[in-house]
């Protein structure tokens, strides 16, 4: 299953689909079960649901904004800003459950229609995640790429063995690209355990050049995809995009779209690596040297 969703112009997470769908099969599912007891007194189970939905997306929310809470509190309104995608599902999905069982009770809603669908949507959700989950297909189509380095040479990823390795598709062209650069910059100067490449997409060495003099002079381990073969087989085009692979190259997660300090953090914990550091709360693109 694709990473990445196309409409137009338009790219989305293909996890805001699953979220979307599971959504759709419990509210369907609601007002099928509970279309016998329309006639009767007790809150509407579609109701109890939209709420439970709501209820559990502010508590993901939180619950990740209190994991890496050190990160939020260098920029409090970045909690607002959801397009990182950091998100506690597990703590969203129990805190849905406990609003609804609640709200059936008090509320007097028809219990079967209110489980029924907040089962199914619950079964919708976690089997789209596992659908998603990647299988180690990253492999083979890393290594067909035809990639160079910024004077021009042939280069590989095959040389970024040993350690983790986090490749980041960017652009300079691409606004979210250039919002997330700085939290890689301090990751890759704090984590010596993880191989961090930015593998750019499309753009001739000059302009590579030039962007990176002014805005991240410190980025070490850059390399060109100028056909951008990277973005076209693994996010759908969609730009930024994160590949995150284990030290035995097999691609464990990816994310397309913007990355905040606190969700580099958090797939950065799920990679795992020996000896690895805490990113400093305050992200800096200066160069090593200075």
């Amino acid at each position: 299953m694709s990473p990445a969703i196309r409409l137009g112009p338009l790219v989305f997470p293909a996890e805001l689909a699953v979220l979307a769908a599971a959504a759709a099969i419990g509210l369907l599912a609601a007002r099928l079960l509970d279309r016998p007891a329309r006639d009767r007194p007790g809150a509407d189970a579609a109701g109890v649901l939209w709420r439970a939905l709501i209820a559990g997306l502010v508590a993901a929310r939180l619950g990740f904004v209190w994991q890496y809470r050190d990160l939020f509190a260098q920029d409090p309104l970045s909690i607002l800003d959801v397009r990182d995608g950091g998100w506690a599902g597990m703590t969203g999905l129990a805190i849905g459950w406990i609003y609804a069982v609640v709200a059936m009770l008090r509320r007097g809603a028809r219990r079967p229609a209110v489980l029924g669908a907040l089962a199914l949507a619950s079964v919708a959700w976690l089997a789209g995640g596992r659908m998603l989950a990647p299988e180690g297909q990253a492999q083979p189509a890393l290594a067909a790429l035809t990639l160079q380095d910024l004077t021009g040479a042939p280069a590989g990823l095959a040389a970024f063995q040993g350690k983790p390795v986090v490749v980041n598709l960017w652009a300079s062209w691409c606004p979210p690209c250039r919002r997330e650069m700085p939290a890689f910059a301090q990751a890759q100067a704090s984590r010596p355990d993880v191989h961090f490449v930015f593998l750019n997409q499309g753009e001739a060495s000059p302009e590579i050049l030039q962007y990176l003099r002014q805005h991240a002079p410190g980025l070490r381990n850059l390399l060109r995809d100028p056909a951008s073969e990277a973005s076209r087989k693994f996010s759908n085009r969609g730009l930024p995009a994160t590949l995150f692979l284990d030290a035995g190259g097999r691609l464990v997660d990816l994310r397309v779209g913007e990355l905040s300090a606190a969700t580099l953090a958090q797939r950065l914990d799920a990679l795992g690596g020996a000896g690895r550091q805490p990113i400093p709360a305050k992200a800096s693109t200066a160069p090593a040297n200075k």
